[in-house]
């Protein structure tokens, strides 16, 4: 936890601050599972110009739900374990369409298949080892956040054909295959 302190600490200055004290880490976890089928539709549909922000802000929110509990205190079990599920459908969902797309289908199998097995460990670990602390560790954060970039550079890629933004797209999304598997091992997961 102490390394994301600075982190936290400047999302809640920058956009916590003000937030509404009604509002709860695990609301925004809920924001993001409604805001799947939206993203799906504009990106599928090809209306782009409302898909790519939604999808963006989408994946923001899990940086500012997972600072919003830790900077308030209000880490949950059910954040612990529906926050990470969230984010794997979003990415999982959009990786489906727009990876699969313009990277192929072995791709989107990788992202998407360790996914899988961290899901399953997780869950494994929670309900039959009844380990208590169960968290994504640096290369598990670093990994959502090249995801996120990546996929969302692969939208914006859809929308203008720049190959720079092609190549820097590939690049993140390799790193973060790469870190998901390495991930895998200091998860203990394999």
């Amino acid at each position: 936890m102490t390394l994301w302190k600075p982190l936290d600490w400047f999302l809640y200055k920058i956009f916590l601050s003000w937030w509404p004290r009604s509002i709860e880490p695990n609301h925004i976890t809920v924001f993001r599972f409604v805001a799947i089928p939206p993203v799906i539709y504009f990106i599928v549909t090809g209306n782009y110009m409302i898909g790519i922000p939604l999808f963006a802000i989408a994946a923001f929110s899990d940086a500012l739900d997972g600072a919003l509990a830790r900077m308030t205190l209000q880490v949950t079990e059910w954040g612990k374990l529906y926050d990470p599920l969230a984010d794997k459908l979003l990415i999982g969902s959009v990786a489906a369409i727009v990876v699969t797309q313009y990277l192929g289908a072995l791709v989107t199998v990788l992202i998407v298949g360790v996914e899988g097995i961290l899901i399953v460990t997780a869950w494994w670990k929670k309900n039959i080892l009844k380990k208590k602390n169960i968290e994504a560790g640096v290369l598990g954060k670093v990994k959502m956040v090249l995801q996120s970039v990546g996929v969302g550079l692969l939208l914006v890629f859809a929308v203008n054909g720049s190959l720079l933004v092609f190549g820097i797209s590939e690049v993140l999304i390799a790193a973060a295959i790469i870190c998901a598997i390495g991930s895998l091992f200091t998860y203990n997961s394999v």
